[in-house]
């Protein structure tokens, strides 16, 4: 009986249409009602100067999901004056792009110009992306691509050189706030959360304004028509909490990864066990970080604290033997180990310039007295004449000269004051002094 009377409404088009998503209902009607971007488009910024002057060029919109990119660039198309076509690069192919085109010309012809939106730009293949050359250059199209990652990496040069990229930012707390308020003055009524629970969806949102919508009408489903208040726990429970955003194999990976070596590099404990902590959270390989946390201690480090290297070789085999998470321990350790050590990159730039040295210098032969001869021959030619046992000397040290006959003398290693090194400094010091004299 239910489903005949179901099956009359529908014919009579009265069925109850779906209601909008909450993001969908608050997408901005105007650039002044796009949040967290005023670096973009407050007054005197580049896309408002762009629209002042009526001369909307082609652009790509850079930033993380949930920042406004496909909003502003409906929104401009619409100041502008222009038609808007949006595609996905994951769902569309040549066939479709030359459809675009097409009916573009025609509008061109009519005298309404395009803005063609393409969203994930760099799925499209560096052929595909040139295809865009010629339409871009006639003025065809305003092509406004938009890309979660680095342009520099995944456009083709041509495409870049004929658009300016524009960077949006992840959205702060302060405009995550201001989402929130503005769904409260929609839905009539204030999200139902305690203020330590209200942070938590904020924290979760992790920056993406769509996220945090899509969460807080989680939140109004759940408690339509009561009066409960959920604490942070309730809203655990109740939302799955999002991924932190971060991709392995591309800029997330290498963004923490330089933030966690340039916090160890920089001592300060605190951050770098953060960014190792987000980095585990976000999926990474923990034996990434450990063969990393190896090069931090041979690059970083080295001779200042010999032990650096032990700790971090140390870590890796720890982490082996017990997995996770007890294994992640032994790489926090390595890691405050690090970041609390004293510095020094002295050997990492003595080997460079000794490799530079090497290939200047080409295939010297080393001077004969500190070859053996193990042949009667080789002694003939002089092979081990003249060299002297160090340990048989009175201060151990014969100052010899080690390097080729032709090359003169150079000094790659600069021990610094820091840490061992200090007492390593002053042995090179003794031992200069030492050679000079017995020269």
């Amino acid at each position: 009986m239910l489903g005949a009377m179901a099956t009359l409404f529908e014919a009579a088009g009265m069925e109850k249409s779906a209601p909008r998503p909450l993001a969908d209902r608050l997408r901005p009607k105007t650039l002044d009602e796009v949040a967290g971007q005023e670096h973009l488009l407050g007054e005197g910024a580049p896309l408002r100067r762009m629209l002042a002057k009526g001369g909307l060029r082609s652009v790509i919109f850079w930033g993380p999901p949930g920042t406004g990119k496909t909003t502003v660039a409906r929104l401009i198309a619409k100041d502008a004056g222009l038609h808007f076509e949006q595609i996905s690069a994951i769902y569309s192919g040549v066939q479709d792009l030359r459809k675009l085109f097409e009916a573009a010309r025609d509008r061109r012809r009519m005298g309404l110009g395009t803005v063609l939106f393409v969203d994930e730009i760099h799925r499209f293949n560096r052929a595909q992306q040139d295809g865009f050359l010629p339409v871009m250059e006639d003025g065809t199209i305003i092509l406004i691509g938009a890309t979660t990652e680095n342009p520099s990496f995944e456009l083709n040069g041509a495409l870049l050189s004929r658009a300016t990229v524009l960077v949006f930012r992840r959205l702060d707390e302060t405009a995550l706030e201001g989402l929130i308020q503005r769904a409260e003055a929609l839905e009539k009524r204030p999200l139902p959360l305690t203020p330590e629970a209200r942070e938590r969806l904020i924290g979760m949102a992790d920056g993406d304004g769509r996220t945090l919508l899509n969460l807080a009408e989680s939140v109004y489903g759940a408690t339509e028509g009561g009066a409960e208040i959920l604490s942070p726990e309730d809203l655990v429970q109740l939302v799955q909490r999002r991924a932190p955003l971060y991709d392995k194999n591309r800029d997330g990976h290498y963004d923490l990864i330089s933030a966690l070596h340039k916090s160890v590099r920089g001592s300060d404990p605190d951050a770098a066990l953060y960014w190792l902590a987000r980095m585990l959270a976000g999926g990474e390989d923990p034996l990434y970080i450990a063969r990393r946390l190896v090069r931090m201690a041979v690059e970083d480090i080295g001779l200042a604290d010999p032990n650096a290297l032990l700790q971090t070789t140390a870590a890796k085999e720890a982490y082996d033997f017990l997995g996770s998470p007890e294994g992640e321990l032994a790489l926090a350790q390595a890691t405050l180990y690090l970041a609390s050590a004293p510095k020094s990159n002295a050997a990492y730039a003595a080997f460079g310039r000794a490799t530079r040295a090497a290939k200047e210098h080409g295939s010297l032969a080393p001077p004969k007295h500190i070859l053996n001869a193990p042949t009667r021959l080789m002694a003939e030619q002089g092979y081990g004449e003249g060299y002297v046992y160090d340990p048989d000397t009175p201060e151990g040290f014969s100052g010899q000269n080690y390097f080729p006959d032709e090359m003169e003398r150079e000094r790659f290693y600069h021990p610094t004051d820091h840490g061992a090194e200090k007492d390593i400094a002053k042995r090179m010091t003794a031992w200069a002094k030492l050679r000079q004299e017995k020269s």
